[in-house]
């Protein structure tokens, strides 16, 4: 009988052991990205082509991504409205800004010590509003676009620049 319970625990642990990991938020590999973000953003009536070697994204492991990337804007008629592109396949918050799986443009300006980011819908170019992101700690190096993990009991991390906005993820099982 303990050798029966014995063969039980080995063959369903490591089972459980990847069901439970399967669905944890981790980085998304270049692979992945590449294969879930466009060459070819949609921004309003336009299709810009996006920088792929600074995409970042987080995926859930059951085919969620949360990933953005820079857009090449010159020559369009961006005027500083948007600077990057943002693909969300689950519903989240950035800031205190709720989105639901969609596109999302955003561009930022500085103020101070921050800056704010105006986050619109990509394809109608509606502007959703606009929220502050920090000066990260000295010493943090400077990104295009990142999209920080969290951390145990911590929010995901949008950095742009030196810059930072809290990000909610939903809490995978």
């Amino acid at each position: 009988m303990k050798h029966l319970l014995a063969v039980f625990l080995v063959c369903t642990l490591p089972l459980c052991a990847a069901a439970s990991s399967r669905h944890a938020w981790r980085s998304a590999t270049d692979a992945e990205l590449s294969a879930v973000l466009p060459l070819r953003a949609p921004v309003e009536k336009e299709h810009i082509e996006t920088e792929m070697r600074t995409a970042s994204g987080l995926t859930d492991g059951a085919g969620h991504f949360v990933a953005g990337v820079v857009l090449i804007t010159a020559g369009y008629s961006a005027d500083g409205k948007y600077s990057h592109y943002l693909l969300v396949q689950v519903p989240m918050k950035i800031g205190t800004i709720a989105l639901t799986p969609g596109q999302y443009i955003f561009g930022w300006e500085r103020d101070g010590d921050n800056i704010q980011i105006h986050l619109h819908e990509a394809v109608s170019g509606r502007l959703l509003g606009d929220v502050e992101a920090h000066r990260m700690p000295a010493g943090t190096r400077v990104e295009s676009l990142r999209i920080w993990l969290p951390q145990p009991g911590d929010k995901a991390l949008l950095q742009i620049g030196r810059f930072a906005v809290e990000c909610s993820l939903p809490v995978q099982e």
